[in-house]
């Protein structure tokens, strides 16, 4: 959509032009809520991010008029409508679980009394457990399990930024909180409670010396909440890290390697 982006990045960059990118602005939401564009994609190995599409977005909240909707008893004031179409697109919804208009869901996702964001991309066979939340232009892949209460930040601003992203087949426990942009790559078990910004420690101990990533989960990785202790001039004080503790087994399939990441290196889901 090569004309709609420019459209948007000059509205973007000067506002007294949005009444000209208005039509571009909703044409960008809609193809976004067809699944046809997306905020991110991986190109090459690596996740490239599509900033004039989380641009189209920031400028929508400009251009969408605030309305009253109800289901049933109760009462929304709001921009965004909810996603329509479920039925058709093989999309499971449970009362009062919300998918918001601009959000893709690939066919088979599931989303218990949980919520998707606008920009959010969600791939088959995901289940999004009660109270999870998606939020906007998180990165979801395929066969990925969100548990009950899992926190997925929004990061539209700056456009630049990278969203959350959770690549395909991670177990993400109850409870655990991802924001910054983290990316938790292929396979990952997080478990319950685990918290992880761009800046928390990311420390192997599965070696005779720790490794320390920040930011990024890498693939198969099982982790759990730890801590660390630092020194502040009012005494030594213990700060939250995650723990890589093992690794799933790549030679066994998804299912039964969760289920053994689970039981042996006694994570709680």
């Amino acid at each position: 959509m090569p004309e709609a982006r420019d459209l948007i990045d000059r509205a973007y960059d000067d506002l007294s032009r949005l009444e000209e990118a208005e039509e571009a602005v909703h044409a960008t939401i809609a193809a976004l809520d067809r699944g046809e564009i997306r905020v991110a994609e991986k190109v090459e190995g690596e996740w490239v991010v599509h900033e004039w599409v989380k641009r189209a977005i920031l400028l929508y909240f400009r251009v969408a008029p605030l309305e009253v909707s109800r289901a049933g008893p109760f009462e929304y004031h709001d921009r965004i409508p909810t996603k329509t179409g479920l039925d058709e697109a093989g999309v499971r919804v449970v009362p009062p679980g919300t998918v918001r208009y601009g959000a893709f869901c690939e066919p088979g996702v599931v989303v218990m009394p949980g919520y998707v964001n606008i920009g959010a991309r969600v791939g088959t066979g995901t289940m999004i457990d009660t109270w999870a939340t998606v939020g906007s232009c998180a990165q979801v892949g395929r066969h990925v399990h969100l548990s009950g209460g899992v926190g997925i930040g929004g990061v539209l601003e700056p456009p630049s930024a990278r969203p959350v992203i959770i690549e395909d087949g991670a177990f993400i426990g109850s409870r655990c909180i991802l924001v910054e942009g983290v990316l938790i790559e292929e396979g990952a078990v997080l478990g319950a409670n685990t918290v992880i910004t761009s800046s928390t420690p990311i420390v192997d101990v599965t070696g005779p010396e720790p490794v320390e990533y920040r930011g990024r989960v890498p693939a198969r990785a099982v982790v759990v909440p730890g801590s660390r202790p630092r020194k502040f001039p009012a005494g030594t004080y213990h700060l939250p890290c995650a723990l890589i503790i093992g690794e799933r087994s790549a030679s066994t399939d998804r299912k039964t390697s969760l289920n053994e990441a689970l039981r042996v290196f006694g994570v709680q889901a």
